[in-house]
């Protein structure tokens, strides 16, 4: 058994997130965790909200709420929809803890102990009008790269460009939309990210297994241009986490926060004290520090790739900077981008399906097999309507849900709702077997490497197996000739329906449940002899008929969904 700790990116507080969120980490994240649970490892699976800087204050105000009753009432809100797409968190946290108000104040006052922060006086855009400076996300106008014209000051949505607020061609305030905006100085602290640039660098190109996805973003942001720069960790804000060396003030500092880019990824160690605190486990530090028994941990992060430099570069060089004992990552698994009926998901412009909305129209399952067999690994994946109910249809109506339902109903008809006995296996079952644990041997490699859409057709190819040796044998044609080999080959088809319900359980979690649930069983033990596990379910052993694991969707309900979600979010 090994010790694997799993984290996904920390969604914004500011709002439900739309599909492609949840396919950029969550989700992914959620598979690979059920999947080590099942193969015996231990597994620490930690998310949380993240709850500071700018789109926490804009949703907040728009919402007419103090910004900490807005985050704790959507914290519940997320928590509850992860809740509904099975999203199996061992804690899902929030970055306002005071765990992470302490661990980042440390994390500030040992990086400045080193002389790893500095203080910078900077311009930084005032708005007049709303008498305060302006972070750079209240901040928007052209991009000076691609003629964007709803660029935020720090970053491009449509080209993905790093930005300041001066960058932007005719800048305005998102808070009220004045134009009457001035440059003056204020002081900030940075992050000497620079001089850190070789340390980072040799522990990247050591990384020689990370998707290239990953280690070409965070080459390019350590060797494009002027190089890897030092980054600021302040901001003018109101909401976040107060500025300290530790437990000491910071002169000069007294009126801010630190950025939430800063603080967000310290979250993820502060969730599992969260996680201890909250009496759901123990010595959170076993997890975390190498001093502390995490040195045979194995820490795999999940993210979209707009977080990858942050994740590669920013959090390691904390985390290194310091000099302390905390456990760094070992895998990072980077997603490109999922497209929504030919433009983007878009969670400010309310664009695409919500996770909520996903909910309300189907059940998990639906979603999360299809989002996870297109998962956008080697490029930009994109959802439409008529793919959603192909797909849906095809792969869990027409081949796992109509294996279930013939076997288990024809089973009902000529031997009773009881595994029947009688018959041996022949060369056609010692073939299935065969064919069997080649394919479960491939999905386990393929789940292993976290190869998610090559996973899903390997398990899809997996049920298919069932299908075609059904209809090879055809027991409804042997049974009238030769009742016992029609018992054997229902009785594997029965088994058959066990060890779906077992492989596909990190896929469709309630589907698994259901199978499981009429199989009269709760045996979930991983087919790693598939002979043995093909007897698993012994003669006599009675089994319901289940209801119809899978309803197709139908071409009105498309038409409907494809026209209610073709415009912005009510």
């Amino acid at each position: 058994m090994a010790r694997h700790l799993i984290t996904s990116a920390i969604p914004y507080i500011n709002g439900i997130k739309h599909l492609g969120n949840l396919i950029g980490s969550q989700l992914p994240a959620d598979l690979y965790a059920r999947y080590l649970r099942q193969r015996g490892h231990e597994v620490l699976f930690l998310c949380a909200t993240d709850e500071h800087g700018t789109p926490a204050e804009l949703a907040a105000a728009k919402a007419g709420k103090p910004v900490a009753e807005y985050c704790a009432e959507m914290h519940g809100i997320q928590s509850e929809i992860a809740d509904g797409f099975r999203l199996s968190f061992d804690h899902f946290g929030r970055s306002s803890s005071p765990q992470n108000h302490n661990l980042t104040q440390a994390f500030a006052g040992r990086l400045a102990e080193l002389g790893l922060i500095k203080e910078v006086t900077e311009e930084q855009v005032y708005s007049v009008a709303d008498g305060r400076f302006l972070p750079d996300r209240y901040i928007e106008g052209t991009c000076p790269n691609c003629g964007f014209d709803s660029a935020r000051g720090d970053q491009c949505d449509n080209c993905g460009k790093l930005l300041d607020p001066t960058d932007l061609i005719n800048p305005h305030s998102t808070i009220s939309g004045a134009t009457d905006l001035e440059v003056r100085e204020t002081k900030h602290l940075y992050l000497r990210q620079s001089e850190l640039k070789e340390t980072l660098a040799k522990w990247i190109d050591g990384k020689t297994d990370w998707p290239i996805l990953t280690t070409s973003i965070a080459r390019k942001w350590l060797n494009d241009g002027d190089g890897l720069q030092d980054r600021g960790i302040t901001r003018d804000l109101d909401w976040g986490i107060p500025v300290k060396k530790g437990e000491e003030d910071w002169p000069g500092m007294e009126d801010k926060v630190f950025y939430v880019w800063f603080d967000a990824p310290i979250e993820y160690i502060a969730c599992a004290q969260e996680w201890q605190d909250a009496g759901k486990g123990d010595d959170w530090e076993r997890w975390w520090r190498t001093d502390k028994g995490a040195d045979d941990v194995t820490y795999t992060q999940f993210m979209g790739k707009d977080n990858v430099p942050f994740h590669t570069l920013s959090f390691p060089a904390t985390i290194l900077g310091s000099q302390e004992p905390w456990k760094l990552v070992d895998y990072i698994k980077s997603f490109n981008y999922l497209n929504y009926d030919g433009g983007q998901f878009s969670t400010s412009r309310g664009r695409g399906v919500f996770m909520d909305q996903a909910l309300e129209i189907l059940p998990a399952d639906y979603w999360r097999w299809w989002l996870l067999s297109h998962a956008p690994e080697s490029s930009d994946a994109e959802f439409t309507w008529e793919n959603f109910q192909t797909d849906v249809n095809k792969d869990l109506a027409d081949v796992l849900g109509n294996f279930v339902s013939r076997i288990t109903k024809f089973c009902r008809s000529k031997f009773g709702e009881a595994v029947p006995a009688g018959g041996a296996h022949g060369p056609a079952e010692e073939q299935l077997i065969a064919d069997l644990t080649k394919r479960i041997r491939a999905y386990e490699g393929l789940m292993d490497a976290i190869e998610v859409r090559k996973a899903a057709a390997e398990l899809r190819a997996i049920w298919v197996l069932g299908n075609e040796y059904l209809q090879a044998s055809a027991p409804w044609t042997t049974f009238k000739t030769d009742p016992d080999t029609a018992a054997m080959q229902v009785r594997l088809g029965l088994n058959l329906i066990r060890i779906y319900a077992v492989l596909s359980a990190p896929f469709i979690p309630d589907a698994s449940a259901a199978m499981l649930a009429a199989m009269q069983t709760e045996d979930d033990r991983w087919p790693t002899d598939v002979a043995a596990a093909l007897a698993a379910l012994p003669a006599a052993h009675a089994f319901n008929v289940p209801d119809n694991q899978f309803d197709k969707i139908t071409d009105e309900q498309r038409s409907a969904w494809s026209e209610r979600f073709a415009g912005t979010r009510d």
